[in-house]
């Protein structure tokens, strides 16, 4: 049963003056609008998002069945992977984005907001499922990514061909099932025709950006470019568009919001979002796998050139021959637990992590100035103000 966004029509609202509890109430009491709190998305805002994304899912069950029993476990697939964690990060933004350019949770539209919000949620699961095929990860979120479960799969049933091969195969086009999907949950989202004709340009761009950040990730990988400029750049297209910059503007691309809120919301979004993901990196080598469900140091395993690594290296080239050459030589190996501690140590010790933790402290100030100094309401800035600090400060 979907849960609704409000208590209906006529529930009066409030705006909060502050951020309680590390929540910030966008409505009145009893109502079940969607709250979204310093942790980036309540309970409440997650149910939300996720009994839209299973309606979908429901409603495209005819249509699956038609194709066979392959078709229905590639979807099955698919639905389990987006339902089975994650922080609904992209729709949060995307809905206090709306609501930050006079957007009313309460009114008639909200329910087709709130699907089409949930529609970034396969545009992520597009993104994750083909990293994990590119990164070659063996696990996401505790499970067996999903060509490594249909590579399983093939050999639990003894078919032919190559198993690893048919797995990557399969999870390649889920990766684009849930991309296409993502399109026609925006256009069966009941958001109405002006909505949408300003929806789509903006959706159009986030798709490029994200699928443009992919490539120069890999091509930055494979040409041996160790520059922090290059790992920003990846940072700016592969992560922060889409998951705060391109969200908060489509937001406010739905309740058609002026050019000087747009303008300001994306400044906070590519600032907060490259500060995302400078916090992924260095969870990637510091975070404790029973809390981010990856295994320990797995960025250094895979040799991910981020600004970590490239700063590190930038500094061990000038000061110390010896560090370079370790970290050159390491990453991308198969390291044990007492080497991916000696590589951190050195890291540590470069003044990389330092450098990282004053990039972060600088993108959030910067970000937080340019949203002050906006248009959005009181409510929405609280929120966002919040939602900044959740998303650089995580431990997962």
């Amino acid at each position: 049963m979907e849960v609704p966004l409000s208590a209906g029509p006529g529930t009066p609202t409030r705006a909060p003056s502050a951020v309680t509890n590390g929540t910030v109430d966008t409505a009145g009491a009893g109502s079940a609008t969607p709250v979204v709190p310093a942790k980036l998305a309540s309970p409440e805002f997650v149910a939300v998002i996720e009994s839209a994304l299973d309606d979908f899912f429901v409603a495209r069950e005819a249509a699956v069945g038609e194709l066979g029993p392959i078709f229905v476990e590639a979807a099955e697939a698919l639905r389990l992977f987006v339902l089975r964690g994650g922080k609904r990060t992209r729709p949060a933004f995307a809905w206090i984005g709306w609501q930050g350019a006079g957007g009313e949770p309460g009114g008639a539209q909200g329910d087709a907001v709130a699907r089409a919000c949930a529609a970034l949620e396969l545009v992520q699961a597009c993104a994750l499922i083909h990293d994990d095929i590119i990164d070659s990860s063996r696990t996401r979120r505790r499970f067996p990514t999903v060509h490594v479960d249909f590579e399983q799969r093939h050999r639990d049933r003894g078919w032919a061909g190559d198993a690893a091969q048919f797995g990557a195969s399969v999870a390649i086009l889920i990766g684009d099932l849930a991309l296409a999907w993502a399109d026609d949950m925006v256009h069966a989202s009941g958001l109405d025709t002006a909505a949408i004709a300003r929806f789509a340009p903006v959706w159009a761009n986030m798709r490029t950006e994200v699928l443009g950040g992919q490539l120069l990730d890999i091509t930055g990988h494979a040409g041996g470019d160790e520059s922090v400029a290059a790992a920003l750049r990846i940072n700016r297209y592969k992560t922060a568009a889409y998951t705060v910059e391109r969200p908060l503007h489509l937001g406010a691309a739905i309740a058609d919001a002026d050019a000087e809120l747009v303008a300001a919301y994306r400044e906070y979004g590519t600032d907060i979002g490259i500060a995302f993901q400078l916090r992924d990196d260095l969870l990637g080598v510091f975070g404790d796998p029973e809390i981010t469900g990856k295994p320990s140091g797995d960025d250094l395993r895979e040799g991910k050139r981020t600004v970590l690594l490239a700063e590190a290296l930038r500094r061990a080239d000038a000061t110390d021959p010896h560090a370079a050459k370790l970290l050159r030589t390491s990453l991308g190996t198969d390291l044990d637990a007492d080497e991916v501690e000696r590589l951190r140590a050195v890291l540590t010790d470069l003044g990389a992590v330092d450098d990282v933790e004053h990039r972060i402290a600088d993108l959030t100030e910067r970000g937080l100035a340019a949203l002050e100094t906006s248009s959005a309401t009181a409510t929405a800035k609280a929120t966002l103000r919040a939602m900044a600090a959740a998303a650089t400060r995580r431990i997962a």
